[in-house]
């Protein structure tokens, strides 16, 4: 599934619409771009004024912050069900592909002919990336925004 263009995700929707009503010009150069750091740097380089700017980059880290919070509601939903299975199911994730690490490891370290293939090891450490970024990324935002909030 290919990635979705900034212009057709919820905060380039929003931020497209407020620009196009401030300045149309800044607005069709924000259909070009890929995400909101580049989005800002566009805002940032634009002819309009200091506070139409900083209202566009409010904007995109409102619907940032809306987003991340969306994410904790599910989690949060989540463990609060009966199931054993929904409430653990990131945590085993993680376990699990953390352990495949280590048997890969531990496998082509002491066995002379084991060889995993190139596509395996790929696709496992972009798994592994994912789901880290995901668990303890996610988990950190939602401790800043708490933090923040206070």
């Amino acid at each position: 599934m290919p990635k979705k263009k900034f212009k057709d995700t919820t905060v380039g929707k929003l931020l497209l619409g407020a620009a196009k009503v401030i300045n149309p010009a800044l607005g069709s150069v924000l259909e070009g771009v890929v995400s909101p750091s580049e989005a800002i740097k566009e805002i940032t380089k634009a002819d309009i004024s200091i506070q139409d700017k900083i209202k566009l980059q409010q904007l995109i880290h409102e619907q940032q912050n809306k987003e991340i919070e969306e994410t904790t509601k599910r989690w949060i939903s989540d463990n609060s069900t009966e199931s054993y299975l929904t409430r653990n199911i990131r945590p085993l994730t993680l376990s699990f592909l953390t352990l495949t690490l280590f048997i890969y490891i531990i496998l082509d370290s002491s066995l002379e002919g084991f060889k995993i293939d190139s596509s395996w090891i790929d696709l496992l450490s972009s798994l592994l990336l994912l789901v880290y970024g995901g668990y303890f990324g996610m988990r950190s935002a939602e401790k800043i925004t708490k933090n923040f909030r206070k």
